[in-house]
């Protein structure tokens, strides 16, 4: 048995300048904790593959394609692949979320 606990991860450097720290990584899924702190956000980008997010802990706002939602703790929101998304901590809270891609982000997709 593997167990993984976020509090044990390094953070992984991104473009985002976000605590980002990779919890799971398979040729078929990849899992993603990130914490954004009040006034923090993701910059608007797009991935080739499916995604969701997963709310932790918070709220925040979540833009995907033209469309902004209050996302909270135990929400699903999917985010489909090429489409411009961000998420945004406006609160005076963290919020935590996990990023799950289906399939897994390889070297290949990335170039897209």
């Amino acid at each position: 048995m593997k167990t993984t606990s976020f509090k044990d991860e390094a953070d992984k450097e991104n473009p985002h300048g976000v605590s980002v720290k990779k919890l799971y990584d398979t040729e078929h899924a990849q899992v993603m904790h990130i914490e954004l702190k009040p006034g923090e956000s993701l910059k608007k980008h797009s991935t080739p593959v499916d995604a969701f997010f997963y709310i932790l802990e918070g709220e925040g706002i979540v833009e995907i394609g033209g469309e902004q939602e209050k996302a909270s703790k135990d929400m699903i929101i999917e985010s489909p692949a090429k489409i411009p998304h961000r998420l945004m901590n406006e609160s005076d809270s963290t919020f935590r979320f996990l990023v799950v891609k289906v399939p897994r982000q390889t070297e290949q997709t990335r170039l897209l």
